[in-house]
């Protein structure tokens, strides 16, 4: 591919982006199907659509149909349609109402204990675990708590069977043959465990930060760039068409989705990214930058990881809530972590001019 159709690529990845996700902005707010958050500081976004990743699913068809002859693209564009589909389940289940969950204020000058949170005067909170819940009434009888709000929980599939698809979806990739080599060693059919590892990483990494306005559309973006000038600068340009087709869904989808968001991709959107670009970087083969290049969801991963073994204690997961439960605005968490995200990237480039 050529630069020309490598530009084409491009640009008509991104404005059909913005396109799509227009039109599929108009439907789902005819349909009413819209985000009610759980986290005390985003309840002002309920009512905001969701599910925008739909959009990418018809941006994809395009691309198969304009570059059919590339199987790179081809093959990137079925797992992430793959991946898509699967987000798409998940966010259609989320459509059913599981519980709903009492918010409460701490009404008290003195500090709380609700469940494994300690509650400051003042403080809004949801009633989630089961140890909060048998707490909650006594609570209330001695008129330390006030329930200010419910809040609807949504219905969500198991993790094993979140896990099952998601292994599938590695296993696809890795049946295509597209991945047979990782930071240029042949490893044949020893990279399907490998592969299937690096899409459940990749997938809830994004599923993740997926939580404030432009955080995963923004870092995905700036990786994928980073990807591109990485193999303009170390590798072939060959490889850059993947990374091209990345941002400009991000890039195309960041127009309704930067701050303050006018739609949300859902996890039909995570998924896609997700998927992508970890079949992006092990298509390619460029692990080492991959990996690095998308490290802020990659730490975020790990410290939500410590908080469920109770090695430490967030008052919201994942960490971007934690700040922003502290004071630190939305926007203020998302330029942070796109700083962080670019300086990563400017790392490994580095790194690699002078150092490797």
């Amino acid at each position: 591919m050529n630069n020309t159709d490598m530009l084409i690529l491009f640009l008509m990845t991104l404005c059909a982006t913005i396109f799509f996700t227009w039109y599929v902005k108009r439907i789902l707010i005819k349909a009413r199907i819209a985000d009610n958050p759980i986290v005390s500081e985003h309840r002002h976004k309920s009512g905001t659509p969701t599910m925008g990743g739909i959009a990418f699913l018809f941006v994809i068809s395009l691309v198969i149909s304009q570059f059919y002859d590339s199987t790179p693209i081809v093959i990137l564009s079925f797992i992430m349609l793959a991946g898509g589909i699967v987000g798409l389940l998940d966010d259609l289940i989320g459509l059913k109402v599981k519980e709903i969950q009492k918010i409460v204020v701490n009404k008290t000058n003195e500090v709380i204990t609700l469940g494994r949170l300690k509650v400051q005067p003042s403080e809004e909170v949801r009633v989630a675990t089961p140890k909060a819940k048998a707490e909650i009434d006594d609570l209330i009888k001695q008129d330390k708590v006030e329930v200010v709000g419910e809040v609807p929980i949504k219905t969500e599939p198991g993790e094993w069977e979140k896990i099952i698809c998601q292994v599938l979806l590695g296993l696809f990739l890795g049946l295509t043959c597209a991945v047979d080599t990782l930071g240029g060693y042949y490893l044949g059919v020893l990279s399907i465990p490998i592969v299937i590892v690096a899409i459940l990483g990749c997938i809830n990494a994004v599923n993740l930060i997926d939580g404030m306005d432009g955080l995963a559309a923004g870092i995905i973006a700036i990786a994928s760039t980073a990807c591109c000038i990485y193999a303009y600068l170390f590798e072939t340009t060959a490889i850059m068409p993947p990374f091209l087709i990345l941002t400009g869904l991000c890039l195309g989808f960041l127009v309704f989705n930067k701050h303050p968001a006018s739609i949300f991709m859902g996890d039909t959107g995570s998924f896609v990214l997700g998927t992508g670009y970890a079949a992006a970087v092990l298509i390619c083969d460029i692990p080492y930058f991959g990996v690095l290049a998308l490290a802020v969801p990659i730490i975020s991963v790990i410290v939500s990881l410590l908080h469920r073994a109770h090695i430490i204690k967030l008052p919201v997961e994942p960490l971007h809530h934690t700040l922003n439960h502290y004071g630190m605005s939305e926007v203020k968490i998302v330029l942070t972590y796109w700083g962080f995200t670019a300086l990563f990237c400017a790392i490994g480039i580095l790194a690699k001019m002078y150092i490797f």
